[in-house]
């Protein structure tokens, strides 16, 4: 990891109020569930309905929920506005995405605090 990433994570915090990290990270991961079982009853199960369009229109207001929750967030400094970026405008095609960029920011987030010896 570079030391400019590593000054730029650092000033990230965990949470503003209620909107937390965590909180964020668990939503993101809940939404990726819900575009994975939408992706499955499409194309996999015959699109049954009424199970496609419950499933379709709750990842479109999750995606619309997280965007406007993750550019809050960036805007706080509770998440880098990379992952915002990966939400915000990858997250329609693929939430998976969001949920990856959750992640990695946690581990490099982890190896700030917690460096490894050398």
């Amino acid at each position: 990891m570079s030391t400019r990433e590593s000054r730029r994570l650092s000033r990230l915090r965990d949470g503003a109020g209620p909107l937390t990290f965590m909180r964020l990270k668990y939503t993101s991961l809940f939404h990726s569930c819900v575009y994975l079982a939408l992706l499955i009853s499409a194309f996999a199960a015959g699109k049954p309905e009424p199970l496609t369009f419950i499933l379709g229109m709750s990842h479109g207001l999750l995606w619309i929920f997280m965007s406007l929750l993750c550019i809050a967030a960036a805007r706080l400094r509770v998440v880098s506005l990379r992952l915002a970026v990966a939400v915000a405008v990858l997250g329609g095609i693929g939430p998976f995405f969001g949920s990856y960029e959750f992640i990695r920011e946690q581990r490099l987030r982890r190896l700030i605090s917690h460096p490894l010896p050398r």
